[in-house]
């Protein structure tokens, strides 16, 4: 499956969330925006499009936050989000930011192009 500059910008807006399919912790590592566009994958067609949010991005965001274990990959995966908020029409990007609370997950940060990752503890 190729995905393309749209879906990527999705997938990071998004920021949020998918497939039961859990990052597993890995010694030293650092998540990458690649392994999130495909955790996120799920959420695609509602930030791009709006409507109902599946079931399957409110779950991949719950497994993406959890996997989230170190300051490292919540600083890296700030980043790939702040970069497609960059980049995100206002409809696309509002629908982002409100993933978290529509899945009633928390985030270690906001989805926001003007977010301070080096803030991230």
């Amino acid at each position: 499956m190729v995905i393309t500059g749209k879906q990527k910008l999705a997938l990071l807006l998004l920021f949020c969330t998918v497939a039961p399919a859990a990052i597993m912790p890995r010694a030293g590592a650092v998540i990458t925006c690649g392994e999130m566009y495909s955790i996120l994958y799920p959420c695609v067609d509602y930030i791009m499009n709006g409507g109902k949010v599946p079931g399957e991005c409110c779950s991949g965001l719950a497994s993406l936050v959890t996997s989230l274990k170190t300051r490292p990959d919540r600083r890296a995966a700030c980043t790939c989000a702040k970069a497609a908020a960059g980049s995100a029409n206002p409809e696309q990007l509002g629908r982002a930011m409100g993933l978290p609370g529509k899945c009633g997950v928390h985030m270690p940060f906001k989805i926001s192009p003007n977010v301070d990752c080096s803030k991230i503890k």
